[in-house]
């Protein structure tokens, strides 16, 4: 028995990769791909094994993957080789190389990455939240939004629209409505443009119609697959339409300031957004406005819990109405593709 299951361990030593490094080190598992300058291998010993290209000096597969080198090459077959040196032996011959000249490596048969990166895509989005309460005091609220957006490797178009409606005792406290598109275009490593556009309005706070057109650039000061912040600068138009006489309208323009915040933790993400946009013939008349929320998977891949906070700032409001309006909010959000 023990025989048998030195042989069975033996075996199964050699049906897998093995990736040798620089400091003498052995990874026994499966080369789950090369990306990045780095090797990833799936271990049952340790979990995924993430190794720098640099350290090492030999990889061993057991079965064909794709390869592809830093001259465009691509070969699909089983992958030798020792002290730096590596053959990739395919159905169509052999390719000896090194291992600092490959670039990428995934499964055999597959699409490269890099191609698959370029593909532009749809997303959709839709939230909804309602609110009740009966008794001493009647409440109702709702909100719903709905969001779609065209994703690439350089550039994000995204559609979105939003309504939102709370009453009380027959009070309505909310009624607001926005709609609009945003498009950013990364031309050079983390330097974008983009040109946005929202419009609605906004009862409560006597807006019959707002509009914000806006057109500048963008830097990434943190561009990671997991974590992202990049800072809009640009210039504005505003217009803002009150149906109270005694509210002078808004027709300016002025500059756009935003900031764009993503985390992705292994299964939830945190967003932040802000933007600022005041008047160049009065920077004292400004709007701000800010979002953050966290957002949670639930049971299925597609639904997800939306937790967060929203700020809605006019230095120069309508006649009677507050500055500053704050809402808390929990969304049912569904996501499909």
């Amino acid at each position: 028995m023990v025989l048998l299951a030195a042989a069975l361990l033996g075996a199964a030593q050699l049906s897998a990769d093995v990736v040798e490094t620089k400091n003498g080190a052995r990874i026994v598992g499966k080369v789950s791909k090369i990306d990045g300058g780095s090797v990833v291998v799936d271990t049952d010993y340790a979990g995924t094994v993430t190794i720098k290209q640099g350290e090492v000096t030999a990889i061993n597969t057991d079965a064909p993957v794709a390869v592809r080198l830093a001259s465009g090459t691509r070969i699909d077959g089983k992958v030798s080789g020792s002290a730096g040196a590596l053959q990739v032996v395919g159905v169509d011959g052999t390719v000896t190389t090194t291992v600092d000249k490959v670039a990428a490596s995934w499964e055999a048969g597959g699409r490269d990455p890099q191609i698959v990166a370029l593909d532009r895509g749809w997303a959709y989005e839709a939230s909804v939240d309602i609110a009740g309460k009966s008794g001493n005091k009647s409440q109702l609220g709702t909100a719903a939004g709905l969001r779609a957006t065209l994703a690439g490797i350089s550039d994000t178009l995204a559609f979105y629209a939003a309504y939102d409606r709370q009453v009380s005792d027959g009070v309505k406290s909310s009624d607001q409505f926005k709609a609009g598109v945003d498009y950013q275009s990364n031309f050079a490593g983390k330097n974008s443009w983009y040109v946005r556009d929202e419009g609605g309005f906004d009862r409560i706070k006597d807006i019959q119609f707002y509009d914000v057109a806006a057109a500048g650039f963008g830097y990434d000061f943190i561009k990671k697959p997991k974590h992202t912040l990049t800072g809009r600068l640009g210039l504005s138009f505003r217009n803002e339409n009150y149906q109270n006489p005694l509210t002078d309208d808004v027709n300016a323009a002025g500059l756009d300031v935003g900031l764009n915040h993503t985390f992705q933790f292994d299964s939830s993400s945190l967003v932040n957004r802000l933007s600022f946009v005041p008047a160049f013939n009065d920077f004292s008349n400004f709007r701000a406005t800010h979002e953050s929320f966290y957002e949670l998977p639930l049971a299925a891949s597609e639904w997800k819990l939306r937790l967060g906070v929203s700020n809605d700032y006019n230095s120069k409001p309508g006649a009677g109405v507050e500055k500053l309006d704050t809402s808390y909010f929990t969304r049912l959000i569904l996501d499909w593709k």
